[in-house]
């Protein structure tokens, strides 16, 4: 039986932080959430374009997280 693969959800989000080494975003209330994909590659894609596009600002970040790895966490159910 062919079962159809079930989508692997990345969000891809930023804002200013503290310092550029870590995540500590400086306003979680303004940060640019780029939106939510089904796929690592186009999660990294949406990543790339939006960090080349605020490169000049040394203190805004954007991530990759994957959503996937939380939601089938037995851990975060509590």
């Amino acid at each position: 039986m062919n079962t159809p693969e079930k989508p692997l959800l990345h969000l891809v989000f930023g804002g200013h932080v503290d310092d550029p080494r870590t995540l500590n975003f400086s306003d979680s209330k303004n940060l640019d959430i780029v939106g939510i994909y089904p796929s690592n590659a186009e999660a990294l894609d949406a990543w790339r374009g939006a960090s080349q596009s605020s490169v000049d600002d040394a203190h805004m970040k954007y991530v990759v997280v994957h959503l996937h790895r939380m939601l089938e966490d037995p851990e975060h159910d509590a």
